[in-house]
Parts: C-alpha cells; sequence; structure tokens
C-alpha cells in the first residue's frame, strides 16, 4: 500500500500536477514495482528484467562514451572480518569459502560488465565481495543470471541475489530481503531534449524501457490512458540491454528512457552529457539483498554484516565510486515491506 507520487527533491512537498495522464506517478526501479493514480487509477505493477541471455553486447555501441566503463574493483582488504557474524555462516557456504551472487549484468552502476564484456563489475558487485570478507569468506562473486531466474536458484545455484531488488511484500513472499539502499526513477533524453519531451505527459512519445521491467508494464497502462483520454499512444521499444536504449536515444529515434535514477545519472556521465535527465526524480523504495526464504542463518549473517558495513561507512564508500552514496541507507532491515 503506496501512496501516489511526491518527488524526491530534498524534501516532501508535492510535486505540480500540470497534465491528468502524467499525474500521481510512482515507480520503483528494477524489482520493480509501479503505481500510477491517473484520475482514478490505482493500479499495482511488478515485474522483473528478463534478458534473453548473457548480455555480450554489453560492451558494444555505436554511441560514444554510452558504455559503461571499467572500474577497478572496490579494494576490500581494510574490512575486517567480524568473528560474530562469521560464526553465523551455514557450514556449507563456510567450507565453499565462497559468497555466490547472482545478478543480471546489464544494469549500470549497479551490475554491468565491464570492458572485456565478461567481468562483472558495479557497486552491486562491490557489495557482495565486502560482505563475503566481513563474513570470513574468501571471496565474493557474482555470475549473470536472468533477472527472473535469480530468486528460484538461491539456496542452490546462488547464496545471494544482489541484483537492484526492490523490496515489495509480494517479493519478500519468495525470498528474505535484507535492505542496502535507496533509489528513485527518472526519465532520461539526448542533450538538449531536442524532442521536447515532456515526463508529465508522454503521450504520443517513444520511450526505450528494459525488457520486463516495471516500467515497461507502467508505460503500457499509461499509454492505454492516453488513448482513453483521446491523446496518441506511447510507442514502447522494450530493449533486453540499457546500453541498447542510450544509443537509440541520443541518436534521435528515441524521445526518452526511463529507467532507475542512478542509471540515468551513471548513463549521463559515461555517455560524456549525451543523455541527460529531464523532470524530477520519482519517489524512491529501498532495494534489498535476497536470501532463500528458508536459510535463517545465512539471513542473519547477511544482515549483520550489512549493517557493519553501513556503521564504519564502507557502504557509502562504495557506492560514492559509482555516484551513487546518496541512495546508502543506514539500517539493514529485514523484509521492511512485510514489516511496515
Amino acid at each position: 500500500a503506496y501512496s501516489c507520487m511526491r518527488v524526491h527533491n530534498g524534501s516532501n512537498s508535492e510535486a505540480p500536477e500540470p497534465h491528468p495522464i502524467g499525474r500521481h506517478i510512482m515507480t520503483i526501479s528494477k524489482a520493480r514495482i509501479v503505481i500510477a493514480c491517473a484520475a482514478t487509477l490505482a493500479l499495482p505493477l511488478a515485474a522483473c528484467a528478463d534478458p534473453q541471455a548473457a548480455p555480450t553486447g554489453a560492451a558494444t555501441t555505436s554511441a560514444p562514451g554510452a558504455t559503461p566503463s571499467s572500474v577497478p574493483a572496490y579494494d576490500v582488504s581494510d574490512i575486517p572480518t567480524v568473528d560474530e557474524i562469521a560464526a553465523l555462516v551455514p557450514t556449507d557456504v563456510k567450507a565453499r569459502g565462497t559468497l555466490r551472487n547472482g545478478a543480471s549484468a546489464d544494469y549500470a552502476p549497479a551490475e554491468f560488465l565491464g570492458d572485456d564484456s565478461q567481468t562483472a563489475q558495479g557497486y552491486d558487485v562491490d557489495i557482495t565481495r565486502a560482505l563475503a570478507k566481513v563474513m570470513g569468506l574468501s571471496e565474493g562473486t557474482t555470475t549473470h543470471a536472468e533477472f527472473p531466474t535469480i530468486i528460484p536458484a538461491l539456496g542452490t545455484k546462488f547464496d545471494v541475489g544482489i541484483s537492484s531488488f526492490t523490496i515489495t511484500s509480494e517479493r519478500e513472499q519468495q525470498a528474505n530481503l535484507v535492505s542496502y539502499v535507496e533509489v528513485g526513477s527518472a526519465f532520461g533524453v539526448a542533450k538538449g531534449n531536442p524532442k521536447n519531451f515532456d515526463p508529465t505527459n508522454p503521450c504520443g512519445k517513444t520511450i526505450g524501457l528494459q525488457t520486463g521491467t516495471a516500467q515497461e508494464d507502467y508505460a503500457r497502462e499509461l499509454s492505454e490512458k492516453c488513448v482513453a483520454a483521446g491523446q496518441d499512444k506511447i510507442t514502447i521499444m522494450p530493449h533486453d540491454l540499457q546500453t541498447d536504449i542510450t544509443t537509440k536515444v541520443i541518436g534521435g529515434q528515441y524521445d526518452a528512457t526511463f529507467a532507475d535514477s542512478t542509471v540515468i545519472g551513471y548513463t549521463a556521465s559515461v555517455s560524456g552529457g549525451q543523455i541527460e535527465q529531464v523532470g524530477d526524480v520519482i519517489e524512491s523504495a529501498p532495494q534489498g539483498v535476497a536470501i532463500n526464504k528458508d536459510d535463517a542463518q545465512l539471513t542473519a549473517a547477511v544482515q549483520q554484516a550489512m549493517q557493519y558495513l553501513m556503521d564504519g561507512g564502507y557502504l557509502a564508500d562504495i557506492l560514492a565510486r559509482y555516484g551513487a552514496q546518496d541512495a546508502a541507507l543506514t539500517s539493514a532491515q529485514l523484509n521492511p515491506a512485510t514489516n511496515e
């Protein structure tokens, strides 16, 4: 149960509502749930990114600077192992010595493939390694997986899913979720907004979105409202990779893209300003580390390790390397949506 949209601009003031179609939008990152309230509309939507294969094209694009750039791995050597937390780690994980993370590596700056098109990078990748260090494990690894397959593989193929999972009560029925960041959503356009895209009235516009995300679901519902209001439908262009969308926006084929605010901000940076945010960041929501619902022992270890990273400033340091330090939370809560 969420309220309608308030822009996230450093205050809790209500945003102006200049257009009946674009009013009262609440979008919550790659978990990806949206609640839109247009007139009497109140539609909770949830979806997941669904790349069909490992994103081998993630580091190939014709748009200069649009490709995520390799970032050196965060140095976790100075992060101490906490014995009391290490004692909580399940025997099989401890014996393996590795914390195995599954992530859909197509969502910079949280998780993406580096210059070699093979090595997973991003703040979620660094956080996995930092958690492993606190838990007394030799390493934390991140393997690309199609987004919808990650939670079902927890406890078998993966120990954790750290892949921009927005925390919802529905998702908490599938896995335990430990909060660590809070992220909003935003529209991105080509430099100078040459298509005159108005985020409060996207009717008749062409918007590039990642396949299977809640942003895609929201756009389809909003397009229906446009038509019902006598306006042109939204042309929705889904892609598996955000980099492909960026190329289309820069090239003028699409009017805008819609994604996590961190994604838009990072894309603006690596594109050399060829992509820029338009409009406010829409109200944010927490994202969490997913752990098998039946693994109370690993859940406790991850929650305490994440709190340690928060308290020691390590989480903020990791996020700062990707320009996302403001997303850091200070309390690692377990299943906060259920507890609201």
